[in-house]
């Protein structure tokens, strides 16, 4: 167990907060560090700290890690759509590269040695072969897949001149909610496909729009690897832990379950769950979209004490549903 409390940035964001439900069920004590612009407060569980600030704000992360004996950062704040990222490039480097290179100086300032780093597959960009793995070519098609590889750089050096070291988890693509109903996708105007295709299911949207049915694929829709967001964040606990075992190692890992879906396949499974039939729309494929992202998952296996238990698409689905149906009735 660390010997400290963790600071959690973006934990009042979809996959932070429930790393923070992670991190507390195992017994960590935690500190959310959230500007609150895209995040909710109320998403923050109550037995962590929150501290409302932006990560750039260098008097009040470090005193946050100073107040709350912080000994590992857990980094998930920054802007996330790929294709927003292609039109307006230079808010991606500024909030994912350029406040996660001032995070950084924090830690080191601080002498915090653990960094665990919410990274993307969109690193690897359109790939050689599939599935990828961590060794492949990272050759970013769109400036979101840049700007976290561009944070990786700095983390690899980083660790290189500190005494610090880090685990990065390319992240596949994430979907579902916290089967408990403590947490999940709240975010307005979401383009997550499961977000999107539950919100039409519980009538918050008319349709779902298909981006591109020409790819090469079987069903021509676009294929990914899709991870239970629940999972994802037992998988960020284990890496600390490992982390914490070994200090002078640093990871990679691809963080996804080894097998893809398709845009209809997701939408048939919405279909089969609420036994109706969404309408979908075709549209032209977004700019920056591989036809093919699944992860060659068997480094994160072998590294971790870690063991997906909701792959299943059928139960992300549903969490995210039930989520869906209780976020519609806060209002």
């Amino acid at each position: 167990m660390l010997n400290g409390a963790v600071l959690v940035t973006g934990g009042a964001g979809y996959i932070g907060s429930h790393a923070v439900l992670a991190l507390l069920d195992a017994g960590h004590r935690v500190v959310v560090v959230d500007n609150l612009v895209t995040g909710f407060a109320w998403a923050v569980d109550p037995r962590a700290i929150l501290v409302e600030a932006n990560i750039e704000d260098d008097a009040k992360v470090r005193a946050a890690i100073r107040d709350h004996d912080v000994r590992a950062i857990m980094h998930f704040a920054g802007s996330v759509v790929v294709p927003e990222s292609v039109s307006d490039p230079l808010k991606y480097y500024r909030n994912n590269t350029v406040a996660s290179r001032a995070l950084l100086e924090s830690a080191v300032a601080c002498g915090v040695p653990h960094f665990i780093f919410s990274s993307t597959a969109a690193t690897y960009g359109t790939p050689e072969k599939i599935p990828v793995s961590e060794g492949d070519p990272t050759v970013p098609i769109n400036p979101y897949g840049m700007s976290k590889l561009m944070t990786e750089a700095m983390l690899r050096d980083v660790a290189a001149a500190h005494p610090i070291n880090y685990a990065a988890l390319r992240y596949f693509n994430v979907a579902g909610a916290d089967p408990r109903g403590r947490s999940g996708q709240s975010t307005a105007g979401a383009t997550h496909l499961i977000k999107v295709a539950v919100e039409a299911a519980t009538g918050r949207r008319s349709s779902v729009a298909v981006f591109g049915t020409d790819f090469d694929t079987p069903d021509g829709t676009g294929v990914r690897d899709y991870i239970h967001v629940s999972d994802l964040a037992a998988a960020h606990v284990a890496a600390l832990d490992l982390l914490v075992a070994e200090p002078t190692r640093s990871h990679i890992l691809n963080a996804g379950y080894g097998r893809g879906f398709s845009v209809q396949q997701v939408l048939d499974a919405v279909d089969r769950v609420t036994n109706m039939k969404i309408e979908r729309v075709i549209e032209g494929r977004r700019p920056g979209d591989p036809a093919a992202l699944i992860a060659d998952n068997r480094a994160i296996l072998a590294a971790l004490d870690w063991t997906p238990k909701l792959d299943d698409l059928d139960t992300i689905v549903t969490d995210a549903l039930a989520w869906e149906r209780a976020l519609q009735q806060r209002g």
